[in-house]
């Protein structure tokens, strides 16, 4: 069996890209892991994301729950590298950390993974989200991981979370006409947000998995932005010109609370409007700007919402 790049959560906001860059670019003449395939893990095989990358060279789709992989699942496939994007349920220290775990005792040679935005990942943070992921890049970073070579990506927000409720307004004006509904968002007025697509993120991670020496990028955190920043006023001049009319009603600084029902945990989901996601974020890492730069703006990535 040929050797194996693991995408967990292939079909999420950044493992389908992954997993559509691999594919291509493992087709290339050039590329130093061209006898390498890609094994994507999906919670059901029978979604249109996961049917749409089986059909993809090199890609095998297989219905398998990350969380339940082991150092024998991952020796059996011969899987050399891995990616995953854990979800953020209170559970994903417990359950992100294992799998790293068994990556290690596997014999695998690299893993590429998605934190959050950089300014948040701390100790102190209020989130509990947060300080997981802090914990578990000081856990890969612990001398009992050094052979596990790995490399943690720190995006801005993804666009398509922090622009919905502008794209959202806009599809309704088009039905009703109507500009004077609460256009509510997550931005403040006046703090510039360097929101980053999704699928750009997944396009950096596919170009680190495929490096043929991660000596230079192990353990390394790089941070994400996109090309521009967006403040709340500025979405709200997206919103006038795509309806060609004054909006009346803007609340900014509206944050939603994570669904997680019965859990303690649920009020340190929630980011206080002193924090928010005003909070600049340090620049783009130069890795990552030499690797692949993200390129979609805000109003990019505004269209794409409302083409859905």
């Amino acid at each position: 069996m040929s050797p194996t790049i693991l995408v967990a959560g292939a079909t999420g906001n950044t493992g389908r890209s992954t997993t559509e860059t691999l594919s291509k670019l493992l087709q290339a003449p050039d590329s130093p892991l061209r006898n390498h395939r890609i094994l994507a893990l999906t919670r059901s095989v029978d979604s249109p994301a996961a049917q749409h990358l089986a059909t993809l060279p090199g890609v095998e789709v297989v219905q398998q729950n990350w969380v339940e992989v082991t150092p024998e699942w991952l020796q059996t496939h011969h899987v050399t590298r891995a990616f995953i994007a854990s979800h953020n349920r209170p559970t994903q220290f417990a359950d992100e950390s294992t799998f790293h775990l068994a990556l290690l005792h596997a014999g695998v040679e690299y893993v590429v993974r998605i934190s959050t935005t950089a300014a948040f990942v701390r100790p102190g943070a209020i989130a509990y989200y947060q300080r997981a992921h802090w914990a578990l890049e000081a856990l890969l970073a612990a001398p009992d991981f050094k052979a596990l070579h790995w490399t943690s990506l720190q995006p801005n927000i993804f666009g398509s979370f922090f622009l919905s409720p502008a794209a959202e307004f806009i599809k309704e004006y088009r039905k009703t006409g109507r500009a004077d509904t609460m256009l509510k968002m997550m931005a403040a007025k006046d703090g510039a947000v360097g929101v980053i697509d999704a699928d750009e993120v997944g396009v950096v991670a596919a170009h680190l998995l495929l490096q043929e020496d991660t000596t230079v990028h192990n353990g390394r955190v790089y941070v994400l932005n996109g090309p521009e920043e967006i403040t709340g006023e500025g979405i709200v001049r997206m919103v006038e010109k795509a309806i060609g009319v004054p909006v009346k009603n803007v609340r900014d600084r509206v944050h939603g609370e994570w669904e997680f029902a019965e859990c303690s945990l649920v009020r340190a989901a929630r980011v206080g409007d002193g924090v928010g996601w005003a909070v600049h974020a340090p620049p783009t890492s130069k890795e990552v700007l030499a690797l692949a730069a993200p390129r979609q703006t805000p109003q990019q990535m505004l269209d794409n919402l409302l083409e859905e």
